[in-house]
Order: C-alpha cells, then structure tokens, then sequence
C-alpha cells in the first residue's frame, strides 16, 4: 500500500478517534431537538377550528344525501375541518333516537329524504373528506312551552320568583329545564351518551343554553334542595351572589359528571362548549364557564361574539380569560356569517376574521346556509371570499 494511503488512512482514523464523540453528542442533540419539535408541529394544524354550525335553518341540506355530499365537499375546497351539526333543538332529537322515544316526548321520528339517518350520513360523508363532526346540543336545558317535553314534563321545569315559567329568547318563548334536578340531569345525560355511543362523532359541544337565565330557581324542588343545604330560603333578589354561586357552581357540578360520562364511553371524544363572552355567561346566564376549563372538563372553546361593531368585537376577544383559554385548549370565536332576516356583509366578516387571526384565535361561522346563500353578495364573491381566509388545509383529529 503507498506511503500516502497509509498516511492519510492514519490521519483519517486520529480524527475520526478525537471527533467521534462529539458526533454522538452531536446526533443526540439532534434526535432531542426532533423529538421535541416534531409533536408540536404535527399538533399545531390539527388545533386550529376552522368550523361552521349546521343549524335547523340548513335542514334542507342535511336531509338530502347529494346537498350534503356538495356542501361537505365545498367546505373541504374552502379549507374549513369541523362541522357542528344541530341534534338537539326545540325539545326534539334531530336524530332517531330511544331515549327520545322513551321519555315519550317525540311522536316523530327525523329522518332524511329516503328514510336516511341524517346525523350518520354526515359524519360518513364528512369523515370521508377529512373534516370532524361535532354534534351540537343546541337547546341545552331550554324548550319550547308547546313541545312534548314541556307538556309531558312540566314538574321538570323551574320558574321565576313570580311562578312564571318562561322567557324570551333568540328561538322564541322558551322553558327552562332544572339543571339540579335529577331526572333531567339523567335525561340529558342519555340523550348525550346516545349520541356519543352510537355515532362515530368526533364530539360533542353545548352552547348557551347549556345554562340558566339568573331568574329561574324558584320551583319548589330547587327551593327544597337549597334550604336544605344552607339551612336559609332562596333570596328573593334573584342577582343575589351568594344565589348565584350556588346555583352556578350547581351547573358546573353537572357538567364534570356529564364530562367524566362522556369520557367513560369514549375518551377520544371532543368536550366543546360555545358559550357567551364569559361576564355574560356567568352574570345573566348562571354559566361559569371559566371554572369548567379550570376544572380541565373542556376540550375546545368557541366564544360567540355575535356584533357589528369591530371595537367591541375586539374587547372582547382580548380579555384574559380567552388569552387564558389558548394556553390551554384549541381556541376560538364564534362569527355571525349572517340570518335569513338579518344579512351581514363580507366586508364585516372580513374585518371580524382578521381581528380573530391576528390573535391566533381559531373561527366557527354562524351558519352553514348564511355562508353564500343568505348574504348580500353574489355566491362567487362569497365563496373567493372564503377561500381567501383559509388559504391551506389544516386538519384536525379527535382527542388522542
């Protein structure tokens, strides 16, 4: 073998004896760096809410196989991932459901154009192009005075200080089931694991009415239940703070239980609630929504900021509690894309959607129909709208 070879086959063994441990150091770092790193990135895009409600007013979509494979395909060209999907709206099931049938509140039973299941064809079909389901528990413990449940029911639902049973609300004139009540916390709960249990759902989320209007309280079981704990009646100042907590903090108790219910039947599901900003929530609606994420019972935030004004839009999605949300749990806030008697501009949209960007917030539209169909722009210029918003997949997973 040459001199030369020898030499530098020396040279190259010296260095590679003085360098070697350095390059393990060196690839160490690396594999820490990548196995640090690499979750993180994987979870980000799965995190941001892109989501649009399906509501009673999207029904002639959701019971026609074809409209829902159209509009499913639409959102995933649009780079929208979830779906919430109204089940529960008006007292009624928007799905066949047992305990429904069981409970003897719906002499009807929903179903698609050709006798379908509606909810099942579109988690199937949306499941197929990449986007969540979420079912949505729009009416929470509120119904309407003249469904079978009120009616069928009525020793369910609790009053105002002056027996009144009734207010007046975004759907109408409405009942309120008593959330400390038993039978209607199991009720409820049924109707939940129903759902959860027999659909291939990525969740399930509650709203506003997942509460109590501060008024209520006053029925003879819940007056019962509170002298007997704290040994004193019920304030008659319904705005009472210590009335208050109670009955909050009551709610909230609910909530753990139906949250550990949930997570029993399948772990892997979405806890989502879309409340109020949160001084609403708690002072006019009893829902201390706050102490739920506290209480690590909440998988995903969606506030609804439903206003014109974008100053008063951004106040509130700045506050500390929804700063305190997004070091938690996937964030987002709610945006009114638009009613049948109230149509909202793009240019609203647009500027709500940036505010909300800006402040890594995530988005969900109120509602699907109001997208392009209810609206004062042209279809072209609301989906080149859309689009632009969303300018890249990012998809999401249930709970791991």
């Amino acid at each position: 073998m040459p001199v030369d070879y020898m030499v530098r086959g020396f040279h190259y063994k010296t260095l590679l004896k003085c360098f070697f441990p350095l390059l393990v150091l060196i690839s160490f770092v690396i594999v820490l760096l990548v196995d640090n790193f690499t979750p993180a990135i994987a979870q980000l895009p799965r995190q941001e809410i892109r989501g649009v409600w399906m509501t009673n007013n999207d029904f002639d979509t959701l019971k026609d196989r074809d409209k829902v494979q159209d509009a499913v395909s639409q959102l995933r060209r649009l780079n929208f991932n979830t779906i919430y999907s109204v089940v529960w709206n008006s007292g009624y099931a928007m799905y066949p459901s047992a305990v429904a049938q069981r409970a003897g509140i719906q002499p009807f039973v929903l179903r698609g154009a050709d006798g379908h299941d509606i909810l099942a064809d579109l988690i199937t079909q949306a499941h197929r192009q990449g986007l969540l389901v979420i079912p949505w528990f729009e009416f929470g413990f509120m119904a309407p005075p003249t469904s079978e449940l009120a009616l069928n029911h009525p020793d369910w639902f609790t009053q105002k200080p002056d027996g009144s049973q009734t207010s007046i609300s975004a759907a109408g004139e409405v009942m309120w089931l008593n959330p400390f009540h038993p039978e209607v916390q199991q009720f409820i709960s049924n109707l939940v694991l129903e759902i959860v249990s027999q659909y291939d759902a990525d969740g399930i989320q509650f709203d506003d009415h997942m509460s109590l209007p501060y008024e209520f309280g006053y029925d003879q079981y819940t007056v019962n239940l509170y002298t007997q704990e704290t040994k004193n009646n019920p304030p008659t100042n319904p705005q009472d703070q210590a009335w208050m907590r109670w009955r909050a903090d009551k709610i909230t108790a609910f909530m753990v239980k139906l949250n550990q219910a949930v997570k029993a039947v399948k772990p892997q599901a979405i806890f989502s609630i879309s409340p109020n900003y949160y001084d609403f929530a708690y002072k006019f609606q009893l829902q201390d929504w706050l102490a739920w994420m506290r209480l690590n019972i909440v998988d995903e935030l969606i506030v609804q900021i439903y206003r014109p004004n974008l100053q008063s839009f951004i106040a509130k999605i700045s506050r500390p509690e929804i700063k305190e949300a997004q070091k938690m749990i996937p964030t987002g806030v709610g945006i009114m894309a638009g009613l049948q008697n109230n149509r909202v501009p793009m240019q609203q949209i647009k500027s709500q959607v940036r505010a909300a960007q800006e402040r890594g917030l995530g988005i969900a539209f109120f509602y699907y129909k109001s997208l392009w169909d209810d609206a004062p722009e042209p279809l072209p210029a609301r989906q080149s709208a859309f689009q632009s918003f969303f300018p890249a997949p990012a998809f999401r997973s249930a709970m791991e």
